[in-house]
């Protein structure tokens, strides 16, 4: 892969990575009800989320999905029913902006969990790796999957550093926000409000 082409895939892989979406907002969610510890947690689980949507475009395995219609929507309907289960937590003081302490070791493997699951019940996403990846490997490629290999590698990496510094961000702002029962009402609001909008820009995706 030339210089330019390099370039340019680290360049469009971070402006997607760091449009707000789903894993995004989760992450922000946890560091400010939980700390910094527990929102790299999140944005570990969430980047775990996105290997089987970047294995499936690997092998080709996203094309099936795009082709059956039906397989699409059962998936689709999967994600925005989780999603609207996120809202629903988050608006009964539990999920992403469930206020604990910055040592609840216990609650880390939920934390990443949730965000394994929020980014892989995102059919979107595999069909969007099918379309990005192939367009940086060089025609003349000995080894297409390998090169594809590498790229997911790399935006992998850039997904992670980047939710890290939204949830150390959020972190920051933790002891400002939480001691203030109004604005964490009204974060929790926005915050449901959010993922009732993602859910429903999901249900309404094309295939």
């Amino acid at each position: 892969m030339g210089d330019g082409i390099w370039i340019e895939y680290l360049v469009t892989s971070l402006i997607v990575v760091i449009a707000p979406g789903t894993g995004v907002l989760y992450t922000v969610g946890v560091g400010l009800a939980r700390g910094s510890t527990a929102s790299i947690v999140a944005a570990f689980g969430c980047t775990l989320g996105i290997v089987p949507h970047m294995t499936a475009a690997i092998l080709g395995l996203a094309a099936l999905l795009h082709a059956s219609a039906t397989a699409f929507q059962i998936f689709k309907m999967v994600g925005v029913v989780y999603l609207l289960w996120m809202a629903w937590n988050i608006l009964k003081e539990k999920g992403a902006l469930e206020v604990s302490g910055e040592g609840q070791k216990s609650q880390y493997h939920k934390i990443a969990t949730t965000g394994f699951l929020i980014n892989i019940l995102n059919p979107k996403l595999s069909i969007f790796f099918l379309a990005f990846l192939p367009q940086f490997v060089p025609a003349t490629a000995v080894s297409p999957m390998t090169e594809m290999a590498g790229l997911s590698a790399v935006f992998m990496a850039l997904t992670f550093i980047v939710f890290i510094g939204y949830g150390l961000f959020a972190a920051a702002l933790r002891q400002h926000v939480i001691t203030k029962p109004r604005v964490m009402t009204w974060l929790r609001r926005s915050f449901a409000a959010a993922f009732v909008g993602l859910a429903a820009r999901l249900t309404f995706a094309n295939d």
